[in-house]
């Protein structure tokens, strides 16, 4: 990914930071605010889940091929009332066509707040290009 991926548009928008990233793997981080939170107060399931996928986009990435998101599946196990979440990503698949990756998303206690799989494929080279 791009850094001017990185800084702007949705994970700008929704306060997304990269923290590291290494073949198959990254972690990133959100600071909660008020545009992040649902009608109780907590956290909004798409802001948690947009991280997820976002931070598990970014492993993917890391390989050097385009990929696309074809599934995924969230679990939320804790509401998140903090200032900060944190999604660890990391592959355990990477096969010739699609690529999978478990995502486990913490609060700032270090609790498990959620737990993510999500499915990418691989774009062809020949349909890819960097204008579209």
């Amino acid at each position: 990914m791009k850094e001017e991926q990185i800084e702007s548009g949705f994970i700008f928008n929704n306060n997304y930071k990269l923290e590291s990233a290494a073949e198959g793997k990254a972690v990133m981080s959100a600071t909660i605010t008020e545009t992040s939170l649902n009608p109780y107060s907590t956290a909004h399931g798409g802001f948690i889940f947009g991280l997820a996928d976002t931070a598990a986009g970014l492993a993917c990435n890391t390989f050097g091929r385009p990929a696309m998101t074809v599934n995924a599946n969230i679990e939320y196990l804790h509401a998140v009332k903090g200032n900060k979440i944190i999604a660890e990503a990391k592959c355990i698949k990477n096969g010739k066509t699609i690529s999978v990756y478990e995502v486990d998303i913490y609060d700032e206690d270090k609790r498990v707040v959620a737990k993510s799989t999500i499915t990418y494929f691989y774009i062809p080279a020949d349909r890819f290009s960097d204008s579209n």
